[in-house]
């Protein structure tokens, strides 16, 4: 029996990979003997294989050929239904393909991410569809790969290696900007509220260069609390500025139904004396009244397109790793108007 430092010091197909200069899917072929490896970078992956003695596990090789025919799925906040709408794009491509999804909730949470990310290999899943916890470190992603355990990035991005499927954040928040300016609203908020990720910096900046585009002031972003029942409370904020803003943007429609409870609370009448915008456009943006305009993001197309992503990548390991950004569109309802000075 291994003892536990020969097994933590055990040469990896990623070990060799990085000595060879090459990534761990050429590394792979060239293990396989593939011809669609060249004579040069086959003899450096060789060398490396040589020098670091690298020994390939034919037993695991063959465990791995045996699919399970379940693919895991992991997000941080299963309460939020704009996630519900991506597992459903996920299962409806994953189902037609004859395979199963396990979901789990990381809570946004990076020590129980990992935790259900190891669950999920000791269930043998034959892939993952991740959607980043914040704060969730590059290297991750190099663990994940000497587990050999195909994965996809969806909705947040911690590594250019490994496929993604995502929305263009950035420009549904210059449409979002746009269409206020078009109804004559200058002084612009933005409520943000939530962890630090991808999506988050590419809305912030998105934000920003559609203000400054403009000569508006980019710098009104307010952080509402995290849960909807406390948001209303938070509206205050708003009308605690230097200049008073007559529209805001939100980070997602969570924020936006809070908001407009406690904008119905000061009196104030959405649409017409003050202008709220949502993000992302899940179905709830139809139940409220006045309906919400929202940045649609099309979850439910995302979820699709990550899952493509992994058959894709299931089918052959070693293609270059892709990145799919799907554009957003405004959809406009009745929740904005020309811009008034609101007296709350």
């Amino acid at each position: 029996m291994l003892s536990a430092d020969r097994k933590k010091n055990r040469v990896t197909l990623l070990d060799v990979a990085r000595r060879a200069n090459v990534s761990r899917a050429t590394a792979s072929l060239v293990i396989r003997e593939s011809p669609l490896v060249g004579a040069e970078t086959r003899q450096r992956v060789e060398e490396a294989i040589q020098t670091l003695g690298y020994v390939y596990n034919m037993g695991a090789a063959r465990m791995r050929a045996e699919r399970s025919r379940t693919v895991g799925v992991v997000v941080p906040n299963l309460t939020n239904p704009f996630f519900g709408e991506l597992l459903s794009g996920i299962e409806a491509l994953i189902g037609s393909a004859g395979m199963a999804v396990i979901v789990a909730n990381s809570g946004d949470l990076v020590e129980r991410q990992g935790l259900v990310m190891r669950r999920m290999r000791e269930h043998g899943v034959d892939g993952i569809i991740l959607c980043p916890a914040a704060e969730t470190e590059p290297a991750f992603v190099d663990r994940i790969a000497e587990w050999e355990l195909p994965l996809v990035q969806t909705l947040r991005h911690i590594s250019k290696e490994v496929d993604y499927a995502g929305a263009d954040y950035a420009a549904g928040m210059r449409q979002a900007v746009e269409y206020l300016a078009s109804l004559g609203h200058k002084t612009i908020a933005f409520a943000v509220h939530g962890p630090i990720h991808s999506a988050y910096h590419e809305r912030i900046e998105g934000f920003r260069d559609a203000m400054r585009s403009r000569d508006f002031d980019a710098n009104m972003i307010l952080r509402v609390p995290d849960h909807l029942a406390q948001i209303a409370d938070a509206t205050h904020l708003l009308f605690e500025q230097t200049e008073q803003p007559t529209a805001v943007i939100c980070f997602n429609d969570v924020i936006a139904l809070g908001l407009s409870g406690g904008l119905y609370d000061r009196g104030l009448q959405i649409g017409r004396n003050f202008s709220l915008i949502g993000f992302d456009d899940v179905t709830d943006a139809e139940a409220m009244r006045p309906r919400l305009t929202s940045v649609s993001t099309a979850p439910v197309a995302i979820g699709e397109t990550a899952a493509q992503l992994l058959l894709d990548r299931l089918a052959d390991p070693a293609r270059p790793p892709r990145r799919v950004v799907k554009e957003t569109r405004l959809r406009v309802r009745q929740s904005c108007g020309p811009a008034t000075v609101s007296t709350p």
